[in-house]
């Protein structure tokens, strides 16, 4: 897999050269008009906006829209070869039989988009490897005889990162609000990811995700009554929730006890609305 990098691209795209190519689609000079006053609108930064000669504005509603018509004819140049590829916006993998290859097609369409579109490849992040090495869009390939898409390692490290942080048991939200702000940024997840071809992956991140929750609810009732209390209030055999709630290990060990699994078990959080990762 040749996987090619843009260096900044959504800064160095040419102005002259993508209306250029606008103009062979767009007949209407009012639109090239609008299109060339969003690319000259500048930048604010720190309260003051700087003028912009090339480049789109990265985050603009136009910007993924103009990137495609920009690497349009890298697409066509691509298929003329008979390369068998992936793209989107500025991320591109082809894919080819043989590391030598790889190399091969990396240095002439490197060449290609240097000289023809302008445009520069960020070496150190372009590579020539096997697919489950790599990444496209947050997604990588499992080895074997038969590869299945799965969770690439940096977008699941993201993940946890973003749940780490909504689950915090220093915050001063509680156990139901802090759930509804991971149910958002989760259902969002799962929407995208959720097509992976590994659902061990969902499950594990589901009870990871469950645990860390349990902690929060742990660390919340603070003190040994308080504990005591909660628990038998949610069904906990009197013998079980003394121990659970006079031991000395942390929440984290504690989470996993089967005084707290009984007491907020999955379905109290089905009930609280947390989307569930894994597949049914």
């Amino acid at each position: 897999m040749v996987d090619i990098d843009l260096e900044q691209f959504f800064d160095r795209v040419h102005h002259d050269k993508l209306l250029g190519r606008l103009a062979q689609r767009v007949r209407d000079k009012r639109v090239l008009k609008l299109v060339r006053a969003f690319l000259n609108a500048g930048v604010m930064e720190q309260g003051l906006v700087s003028p912009t000669t090339e480049g789109t504005p990265q985050g603009g509603p136009l910007s993924p829209f103009l990137s495609n018509i920009v690497l349009d004819e890298l697409d066509r140049e691509l298929e003329r070869r008979g390369h068998r590829f992936v793209r989107y916006a500025d991320d591109c993998n082809i894919y080819v039989r043989s590391e030598r290859a790889g190399q091969r097609v990396m240095e002439s369409i490197t060449r290609f988009i240097t000289k023809k579109l302008k445009l520069k490849v960020n070496q150190e992040k372009s590579a020539v490897a096997r697919p489950e090495e790599g990444k496209f869009l947050g997604f990588s390939f499992t080895t074997g005889w038969e590869p299945r898409r799965r969770i690439a390692p940096e977008a699941l490290k993201r993940c946890k990162e973003r749940v780490r942080g909504l689950t915090r048991r220093t915050r001063t939200v509680g156990l139901e609000g802090m759930v509804k702000e991971l149910s958002e940024y989760l259902t969002g997840w799962k929407g995208y990811f959720g097509y992976c071809q590994t659902p061990s992956v969902l499950r594990d991140l589901d009870s990871w995700i469950r645990r860390r929750l349990r902690c929060v609810a742990w660390k919340q009732w603070k003190r040994g009554r308080k504990r005591y209390t909660e628990l038998r209030r949610r069904g906990v055999r009197k013998q079980l929730a003394a121990k659970a709630a006079g031991s000395t290990h942390g929440p984290w060990r504690i989470s996993r006890s089967p005084a707290l699994s009984y007491a907020l078990p999955n379905a109290f959080f089905d009930a609280l609305g947390l989307p569930r990762l894994a597949p049914n």
